[in-house]
């Protein structure tokens, strides 16, 4: 029986426009709950994930080719980048190649990739939370490595209706490389945050998560895995006085306070939002394996004290 490619697509349009309005709500990660409810289609609910990591759905409405799949927190960028960051490397479904290539999951994502329909790509980044790329593409089917290629469009670029075309490789490849760099962040500052109890760890401001910032204690351009011991929970202000050098911390998680601002006479910001500070330990999370990195933190020290 020949696909239905309209009706496909106006399921992801409803899909994608869920999306829209959960993050409006949620921000940019999703709790599972929300994505199991799904959005409205046909007269129906319509989970937007399931269980397995390639998702068909069936009941109570059925779709023809997969919606979405869904990467595990163990690996939150999938397998890794290829094509020098035109797609994401994501694993076929089954141990062999044998059984992987007859696999109905498989089978329907070469066929989501043959009729250049999109989907969601779902990244786990703690317990039943997510963060969603969308559209998404299968571009491509490796089976010697029992992968596919998955590429990621702007779905921040114009209406809903105009993410449904797959675009030019080139557009393509930069709008897969933003997508990396916004996942990388936003999966850093969630678990930095959280691992700080959304407080601030110089001034202790609290569950405040709009005025918290993750800040990098050793600048990671290459946008590797994230690690929360390289990360400080750091509200606006600290975040940027941290940045700019005009607060330090030491390898034992002491704050000091650059020697000109010691001896600025100014108001009370100045004198409790920073002066106060110097001299005092930072709070850092409960569990012992989140906490900052000593060596990651000397080597900013150094450059806070290199800087005067």
């Amino acid at each position: 029986m020949a696909i239905d490619i309209e009706r496909e697509q106006r399921a992801r349009l409803a899909a994608f426009k869920r999306l829209e309005e959960l993050e409006a709500v949620y921000g940019d990660v999703l709790p599972a709950a929300a994505l199991r409810q799904g959005f409205f289609f046909e007269g129906e609910w319509v989970s937007l994930t399931a269980q397995q990591g390639i998702w068909r759905p069936r009941n109570p409405v059925r779709l023809e080719l997969p919606i979405s799949i869904r990467t595990a927190a163990s690996d939150p960028y999938g397998d890794e980048m290829t094509d020098a960051g035109l797609s994401y490397a994501y694993r076929w479904r089954g141990l062999t190649e044998e059984q992987a290539q007859r696999h109905a999951d498989n089978v329907g994502l070469r066929e989501a990739m043959a009729a250049e329909v999109p989907l969601i790509y779902f990244h786990e980044v703690g317990s039943h939370e997510y963060q969603a790329l969308w559209p998404a593409w299968i571009v491509g089917d490796d089976p010697a490595a029992m992968r596919f290629r998955v590429a990621v469009g702007d779905h921040d670029a114009g209406e809903l209706a105009t993410v449904l075309a797959l675009p030019e490789s080139g557009e393509l490849r930069y709008a897969t490389r933003v997508a990396k760099v916004r996942l990388h962040q936003r999966y850093f500052a969630h678990v930095v945050i959280r691992a700080y109890d959304t407080t601030c760890a110089v001034c202790r401001l609290k569950n405040h998560r709009e005025l918290l910032d993750a800040a990098h204690i050793r600048a990671d351009a290459s946008l590797g895995r994230p690690d929360v011991t390289n990360g400080l929970a750091l509200c606006k202000i600290h975040h940027a006085a941290f940045d700019a050098n005009v607060v330090g911390i030491r390898p034992d998680c002491v704050v000091e306070v650059n020697r000109r601002v010691l001896d600025e006479v100014d108001g009370p910001m100045l004198r409790h939002g920073l002066q106060e500070r110097h001299g005092e330990s930072i709070f850092v999370p409960r569990k012992a394996m989140h906490h900052p990195d000593a060596a990651l933190l000397e080597e900013r020290y150094e450059q806070f004290r290199a800087a005067g």
